[in-house]
């Protein structure tokens, strides 16, 4: 099936999503909450697009939208970059100082001037993305909590997590970064709680907690873990390859 985007000719497996079609025919669409390993958020709404399907034209969020036709599709047409302008007003409004943010309003040309604004350490745009994570890993240590003005995300009761290993999945999957994580003499504090790291076995870096690895344990099945980081795992398969061959 082919649709056009922008004007170029794509190949397009029916039900497949827009976003991800355009990505592979190199063509921009930006996103905050969409992130190819945890897909279906659609909650920032900055990948909408606007297509023409038979005659009638449509706004879609491009993420989770499922190509089922021939159709045309409009990236940066007018009327969307109106959309996306006052989608980033608002996140503009809510975390005035993240450099993302900042970067997609200076380049869909947003006044800095917005008469309502968050806190100045606000970074949060409550996209869902690190829940997703949390959740989808096993262990749903975060959520969002209360309602309207005071929504956020957090672990219950604002205290530290029996559920949280420590991993960093949430802080690397936010688009904003506005989780942070601390890591210092071999402690890593992350939602007000710390955690030992384990030095990797080759190399001696630091690099998961002791809670990761005990929860990737018992998630494999496995009465052994190897302490390596990914760096070293890396290097010990590209060592075994070569005996392989060298022996071949």
């Amino acid at each position: 099936m082919k649709i056009i985007i922008d004007g170029i000719v794509c190949e397009a497996e029916k039900g497949e999503m827009l976003l991800k079609i355009a990505r592979r025919n190199h063509i921009h669409i930006p996103t905050l909450c969409h992130s190819d390993a945890l897909p279906g958020l659609g909650s920032c709404r900055l990948c909408v697009v606007e297509i023409l399907d038979r005659g009638r034209r449509s706004v879609v969020t491009s993420c989770i939208y499922p190509v089922k036709n021939e159709i045309e599709v409009f990236t940066h047409s007018d009327k969307i970059k109106s959309i996306r302008r006052n989608l980033l007003m608002l996140l503009y409004a809510r975390a005035p100082q993240n450099e993302t943010i900042d970067r997609l309003r200076r380049e869909y040309e947003v006044p800095d001037n917005i008469r309502f604004s968050g806190g100045k350490n606000e970074h949060c745009i409550l996209c869902g993305l690190c829940v997703k994570a949390c959740q989808e890993l096993g262990t749903s240590a975060i959520s969002t909590v209360n309602r309207g003005i005071t929504k956020k995300v957090s672990t219950p009761y604002d205290e530290p997590s029996a559920q949280c290993i420590g991993c960093g999945s949430c802080a690397y999957v936010c688009p904003t970064n506005a989780i942070k994580i601390e890591e210092h003499n071999g402690v890593r504090t992350i939602w007000n709680k710390e955690f030992q790291l384990v030095r990797c076995a080759r190399c001696g870096k630091p690099f998961a907690t002791m809670e990761q690895l005990e929860f990737s344990r018992k998630k494999l099945g496995s009465d052994h873990i190897e302490l390596l980081c990914e760096s070293c795992k890396k290097a010990v398969t590209g060592e075994k390859l070569r005996d392989i061959y060298e022996r071949v």
